[in-house]
């Protein structure tokens, strides 16, 4: 059995790239975890992650993420 197509309603949201990823560091801790905003689409809607410095590395290659926080960050 087919699952029925699934319809959007129409919008006036803008369009999006739902493709784009975004990262902002917020933060790197003294024990080395990375406290930062992960988004998909539009980089104002985030969640707030803590990962260690190397598997953040890995996370924001594996996403191929645009990052938003400036070279500052040491990162």
């Amino acid at each position: 059995m087919n699952a029925p197509a699934t319809r959007h309603a129409d919008t006036d949201a803008p369009a999006t790239g739902l493709l784009r990823k975004f990262v902002r560091v917020q933060a790197v801790r003294d024990d080395g975890l990375v406290s930062f905003d992960f988004a998909i689409g539009w980089p104002d809607l985030s969640v707030e992650l803590m990962l260690p410095g190397p598997a953040f590395e890995a996370f924001c290659a594996t996403h191929r993420v645009e990052r938003l926080d400036g070279p500052e960050d040491g990162r």
